[in-house]
């Protein structure tokens, strides 16, 4: 763009004694200073003046004459005729520019256009952040109120200075459970942490440590839980109980029984360990696909747990061979050895005599399989086959897995472990726990795949 030039002329009038500027202003631009006019001159001016005004006895001026006026006039006139000089503002305007670019570059630097978007959107971020604190902050002595939620506000619209209650969990009913006393022959009915006390003295030493006892506690938990979801009261005389206090289901003894003779006995501080692995492991059920699973325990174990379909014959997803090399270590009765006469063998297997083929064979008895759990799967004796499990409850074996020895007419036979395998092993359980391991992972070894659920809400539909 062109600037606009624009031209002002401004009268300027000499005060006395100064000298005319000329065509050129700005040659006396530093000279802006009053010449004297020469003496004479002054001196006549001063004279006529004097001589122009006559003050009259009384003080009053009196008027001058017409010679007086018109020497005045002519004076005027003379006066007018000074020299107009313009002044251009546009050159004034170029030093005006000069003056704020200098200014600005002791502000901003040579470009200060890059500088102001930055710093505007800075004053406004400290503002934006500075606005609210100033609005909260509290005053001197002063507090902050807090917001009032919809709750605390009344149906008149005020306020409650009430806190509101923290939110409670949801709570059910503890199950109870009814259980066949087999030597009374009568059903007790008692809660279900009752009756888990009850099981946990009958099925594990009260020595074992604190972490083996919440892992016996939630298995014996698991176990009455699935029967009293599913109504199972199989095994039991007549039905009118939920279970009975055999090994057919789970070994139990009344609690009261239990602190009486443990008291007894000195054994005031395994009662109260009892106590704590029930209380710490309280409502916990394993479960799989959200149902509480078939939670089969034994005390010793070979070395292995089995599979459920080895020894029962249907597949368990969760009942799966795992390793246990604490029961050899630990269990006083990892490994037996009974004798039996050739006789008593053949007619507890309900086999009337040894076949001549065998006999002259030399071996009358022959492992045919093993299991994943290296128990015997088959074996055939005096000419029939017969499974591990078979023999073992034929023979009133502590184990399927075993070995055997012939001399003459008795048999030696060596079983290794205790139970029937399936399952989380008590004695490796008590082995994890030595080594450091919690009730948790005790159970998620031995039962493949499992998670943790609450028995009372399991059950609160029913």
């Amino acid at each position: 763009m062109k600037e606009a030039r624009v031209q002002v002329k401004i009268p300027v009038v000499p005060r006395s004694g100064m000298q005319e500027w000329g065509d050129n202003p700005a040659k006396h631009v530093e000279k802006d200073k009053p010449v004297p006019l020469p003496a004479p001159a002054l001196v006549k001016e001063r004279s006529s003046t004097v001589q122009s005004m006559k003050t009259s006895r009384y003080g009053i001026v009196s008027l001058p004459n017409e010679d007086d006026l018109a020497a005045e006039t002519k004076q005027r006139a003379a006066e007018q005729q000074v020299h107009t000089p313009v002044i251009e503002l546009d050159a004034f305007q170029k030093v005006k520019k000069r003056r704020m670019r200098a200014f600005g570059r002791k502000r901003w630097g040579r470009n200060p256009g890059r500088w102001q978007p930055a710093a505007a959107v800075s004053v406004l971020l400290v503002l934006a952040l500075a606005i609210p604190v100033i609005l909260v902050w509290p005053r001197a002595g002063g507090q902050v109120d807090p917001v009032p939620s919809p709750s605390s506000i009344s149906s008149a619209g005020e306020t409650s200075t009430k806190t509101p209650a923290p939110a409670v969990p949801a709570t059910y009913p503890e199950p109870y459970v009814r259980v066949y006393l087999s030597a009374a022959n009568t059903t007790m009915k008692l809660p279900l942490e009752d009756y888990v006390t009850g099981v946990v003295a009958a099925e594990m030493p009260a020595e074992f440590k604190l972490e083996a006892l919440k892992a016996q506690a939630i298995a014996a938990r698991t176990f009455i839980v699935r029967r009293l979801a599913a109504n199972d009261t199989s095994g039991v005389p007549s039905g009118a109980a939920d279970v009975t206090d055999t090994v057919s289901h789970q070994v139990f003894i009344p609690p009261d029984q239990v602190k009486a003779e443990w008291t007894r006995l000195g054994k005031e501080k395994e009662w109260e360990k009892l106590q704590q692995a029930v209380r710490e492991s309280r409502d916990a059920v394993m479960t799989y696909e959200g149902r509480a699973i078939t939670a089969s325990f034994f005390s010793t174990s070979n070395g292995y747990t089995e599979n459920a379909e080895d020894v029962w014959g249907s597949v368990v997803p969760y009942l799966k061979s795992v390793d246990s090399p604490w029961d050899k270590q630990l269990a006083p009765g990892f490994k037996e050895t009974v004798t039996m006469k050739r006789s008593e063998i053949l007619q507890k297997l309900n086999v009337d005599s040894v076949p001549a083929s065998v006999q002259q064979g030399g071996s009358w008895m022959q492992v045919l399989s093993t299991t994943e759990g290296h128990r015997i799967k088959e074996i055939q004796i005096a000419g029939e086959t017969f499974s591990g499990p078979e023999v073992r409850k034929l023979l009133g074996l502590r184990s399927s897995q075993f070995s055997w020895k012939v001399e003459g007419d008795e048999v030696q036979i060596t079983t290794y472990g205790y139970g029937h395998g399936v399952g989380m092993s008590q004695w490796g359980a008590n082995g994890m726990a030595q080594e450091g391991h919690t009730a948790t992972e005790i159970l998620k070894h031995y039962y493949t795949g499992i998670s943790f659920g609450q028995a009372s809400r399991m059950l609160a539909s029913k």
